[in-house]
């Protein structure tokens, strides 16, 4: 029987569905020489300098390096050890399935590595994100209201397909389920960007993450061996027919509904775009964004 390895599968959103068949060989040909390079040492393989010097020399990337067979790496001059582990392993990731992001669906699971053992989302610990305060008067605000009050006329009400690309077939998640997949995503690409970089840096980074269904929005920290989330309440947007009357309170709470949460992700955004590229900036900013017990 085929193993599922606990890698999951990359997608470029949560509410992708993922593909359940792709094995382990097909994101390790995507890799470089220095991202192959690290990726085998996390998996434990333990390769000596002299090999690792070998797999730079031959410049072999991820492709390359599940073609090659046993007399290959013999006739580059690597050592019978690290041969016998590099021909073993490639064999073994081109029959592991990946795990894909919509198979989690215990939070609990997911949590249990940060230390947080609950089922729930109260346990997450707070971050307080940076915000971007957008003028009454900002176009691109007026732009956005009038789209969705088009939507509000057309429909009555907003559901979660309307404003948000949802995969063809999904079905209905619990939060619990869409916050594990979340998080079990924000690992996946933090683990991606650190095997882009060389392999001695003091690597540090964190990545924002959001779970919505259109109506509330739920916003994540994620930093090695941690897990923030920005309120323990949803962010909501309230999607209402009676919204559609200007100024009147419905319109007025749809308005400032959307005023936040367009606020905070500009700010994410733009958190992310200006923060230094040096591991220890990176480790000072998100000590100022965590709330203090």
């Amino acid at each position: 029987m085929t193993d599922i390895v606990d890698t999951p599968v990359s997608t470029s959103s949560t509410t992708a569905t993922g593909n359940e068949t792709l094995t382990l060989a097909d994101e390790i040909v995507k890799y470089d020489t220095e991202a192959l390079i690290s990726f085998l040492q996390e998996r434990g393989l333990e390769l000596s300098e002299t090999a690792i010097k070998i797999l730079e020399k031959e410049e072999i990337d991820g492709c390359a390096f599940l073609k090659l067979s046993k007399q290959d790496f013999r006739d580059y001059g690597m050592p019978g050890g690290p041969t016998i582990k590099l021909v073993d392993f490639s064999k073994e990731c081109k029959e592991k399935l990946l795990r894909a992001f919509s198979t989690y669906r215990s939070l609990k699971e997911v949590l249990e590595k940060y230390d947080l053992a609950s089922e729930g989302t109260e346990i997450i610990p707070l971050f307080t994100p940076r915000i971007h305060e957008i003028p009454d008067e900002n176009k691109h605000l007026e732009l956005c209201m009038a789209d969705i009050k088009l939507r509000l006329k057309s429909y009555g009400t907003l559901e979660s397909e309307d404003l948000i690309c949802i995969t063809e077939d999904k079905v209905r998640q619990k939060l619990t389920e869409c916050f594990a997949q979340n998080i079990k995503q924000l690992e996946s690409s933090f683990q991606t960007n650190k095997r882009k970089r060389k392999r001695d840096e003091d690597y540090f980074d964190y990545l924002y993450g959001v779970v919505t269904s259109a109506r509330d929005w739920h916003f994540h920290l994620y930093s090695p061996g941690e897990i923030l989330q920005a309120s323990k309440a949803p962010f909501s947007i309230e999607f209402v027919e009676e919204a559609l009357v200007e100024n009147s309170e419905e319109y007025k709470t749809l308005r400032k509904g959307v005023k936040k949460v367009l606020g905070i992700i500009i700010g994410l955004l733009e958190d992310r775009a200006c923060v230094e590229d040096k591991s220890d900036r990176k480790r000072a900013r998100i000590e100022g964004y965590r709330l203090k017990k």
